[in-house]
């Protein structure tokens, strides 16, 4: 009986919000009346967005041969301004990457960043990294000379989670290869892989000057694992050795949130509980900086469609991607990206 009254239910509001009824006649409904224009203002506000993102990066100086310059980079959330800054068009130059107002080429900077400014990207260094998928980083090390090991979900776990279909699985080292970065005798050189469960990290992985993840601790599965996981992550590091982990980071609601979930979205109480964790554990975690931005793409909340939208109205409008966003709604909650700094306590300090 129960589910017969939820079909009907369903079959109901789908009559109530269609757009047409079924002589393809508007549908004057209140609630058809309220949503119908909804997907063309979606679309609108994306575009102006993006338009006011092309234009801002188009006068933006070249990257090309920007010099590193040590700014002491703190655990912080992404901004405008760092796009736009001096240390990350170093490494938009270094990656020989456009520079984008793209929230994931933010990650790539603050993370590189942050092992130059502690002197990790120097030979003999050993990395790691977590759920690599097809970032450029383990390229750009090994052409620096660092032993890495670069880590993702076996492939059996990545297709079970879908993770093979977006491309952001890592199913052999030769996945990370950049040409433009590094020639493959020396990538082969100092790039092994190794398939891990971020949430089982092996005992084995030890001795390591850094480790490194990017976008990919809020898919353990909840918060609370997302930050386990950070902290299980300085046991794979030498006494002193640096973790740079980046997530997902509800900046906007401080009560409800997703979690539970494929994709979660930790508050600031979670860094803060974490930090103070840590701390009292004697780990140095760099100042927690919440700040998330006063200019115009600071306040442009993306929202769907994204790229890869079943219904391709993207595609149709030939809507461009490449600006993406700095910050977007998830699930209903506006969400950026969030780095932290760790420095693994030295023995007896």
């Amino acid at each position: 009986m129960t589910g017969n009254i939820d079909h009907e239910l369903l079959s109901q509001l789908e009559n109530l919000i269609a757009p047409t009824n079924e002589f393809s006649q508007p549908n004057l409904t209140a609630l058809a009346l309220k949503l119908k224009n909804l997907d063309i203002i979606s679309l609108n506000l994306k575009f102006f967005g993006f338009e006011l993102a092309r234009r801002l990066a188009s006068s933006l100086p070249s990257c090309v041969g920007s010099p590193f310059k040590a700014v002491g980079l703190t655990s912080k959330a992404c901004i405008q301004a760092d796009i736009e800054s001096d240390w990350a068009a170093h490494w938009f130059g270094q990656l020989q990457i456009p520079r984008l107002y793209h929230r994931k080429l933010w990650e790539l900077a603050f993370c590189l960043q942050c092992l130059a400014e502690h002197d990790m990207l120097q030979p003999g260094r050993r990395g790691l990294g977590f759920g690599c998928g097809e970032e450029p980083i383990a390229s750009y090390l090994a052409a620096h000379g660092v032993e890495t090991t670069i880590t993702d979900l076996p492939p059996e776990d990545a297709a079970a989670s879908g993770w093979r279909d977006t491309y952001q699985h890592l199913s052999q080292a030769s996945t990370a290869f950049r040409p433009h970065l590094v020639d493959r005798e020396k990538f082969d050189q100092n790039v092994s892989i190794r398939f891990v469960d971020m949430n089982a990290i092996p005992a084995d992985l030890l001795g390591y000057d850094f480790c490194w993840s990017i976008c990919a601790l809020e898919h353990l599965g909840t918060i609370a694992k997302g930050m386990t996981f950070v902290e299980n992550s300085l046991a794979t590091l030498k006494p002193g050795g640096v973790a740079v982990h980046t997530t997902e980071f509800n900046f906007l609601s401080q009560d409800a949130t997703l979690d539970n979930w494929p994709t979660v979205l930790p508050q600031r109480r979670h860094f803060e509980e974490l930090a103070e964790r840590l701390r009292n554990k004697g780990h140095f975690v760099a100042p927690l900086d919440f700040d998330v931005g006063v200019r115009p793409l600071d306040r442009f909340i993306d929202i769907p469609p994204y790229p890869g939208d079943p219904g391709g109205r993207l595609e149709l409008l030939n809507g461009h991607h490449e600006c993406a966003h700095l910050k977007l709604s998830i699930d209903g909650f506006a969400s950026t990206c969030f780095g932290l700094v760790i420095k693994k306590a030295v023995e007896g300090s």
